[in-house]
């Protein structure tokens, strides 16, 4: 990954927070997206850059807003001279039952699981075809298998999976597109989730018996980025095994 440069979508915390301190780790200059987490996008990008000088930038957008997209990516390459891989790990996440289900959920939902996917893939396309780059989506075990009461979610992963296969399709010879389908890694943030009850359940039913970590994720980012030349068009689950014993 040494000089490679990697936007990384919801970077500031969490999940793609991890993804940006692996990738960075292993040489590569990180675009941080972010759209609220200010602080924690500022914290991480001088840590980064503490490490190693001006290897880090921040970007914030609205990924909703279709117009920006273009604007994403053409800070990354002006910034930093060159794009070499698109990591679309931003998620809305949250129930929609059948029969609460709107548009605006739809509008959020899609928007940043499948809509922005597809737009920042086709921004970036030219210049990581020059590169001959990757992109890395991060899915959900839950687009085969839907989760109860989040019709939405799965639905949008589901078409993030698929947008997947067909952006791989799309893009060879030049450029390499594969998914992680991420199991329990972090707990989503919600009231409904801190129940202990509801964590067993799903643990019990993941075949190592425990919770994967961030870095569990970021590791086959890298993975994938770096280490799989002749892999594309694959999902790849990171889910202790849960998803053939859900």
């Amino acid at each position: 990954m040494q000089g490679k440069v990697v936007l990384v979508t919801g970077g500031a915390k969490r999940v793609g927070a991890a993804i940006c301190r692996k990738l960075h780790a292993a040489g590569a200059n990180i675009v941080v997206h972010y759209r609220a987490s200010l602080y924690e996008a500022l914290a991480l990008q001088a840590e980064l850059n503490g490490l190693r000088a001006n290897s880090a930038l921040c970007v914030q957008a609205n990924l909703l807003d279709m117009s920006v997209l273009p604007e994403v990516v053409a800070q990354a390459v002006q910034h930093f001279g060159h794009l070499d891989a698109l990591v679309n790990n931003a998620s809305s996440f949250y129930a929609t039952p059948l029969n609460e289900i709107d548009t605006r959920q739809w509008h959020d939902l899609i928007g940043t699981n499948l809509q922005a996917p597809l737009f920042l893939a086709q921004a970036a396309a030219v210049e990581l075809r020059r590169r001959h780059g990757a992109i890395v989506n991060i899915a959900d075990i839950h687009a085969e298998r839907p989760m109860q009461d989040h019709l939405l979610y799965s639905v949008a992963k589901a078409g993030l999976a698929a947008l997947t296969k067909g952006l791989a399709q799309e893009l060879a010879p030049q450029v390499r597109v594969n998914a992680i389908a991420p199991g329990a890694i972090v707990w989503p943030e919600g009231a409904e989730w801190e129940n202990e009850e509801r964590r067993r359940r799903i643990i019990a039913h993941t075949l190592l018996k425990r919770e994967g970590e961030p870095d569990d994720v970021a590791r086959t980012v890298k993975f994938l980025l770096a280490d799989a030349p002749y892999i594309t068009g694959q999902v790849i689950a990171v889910d202790g095994g849960r998803s053939i014993n859900i």
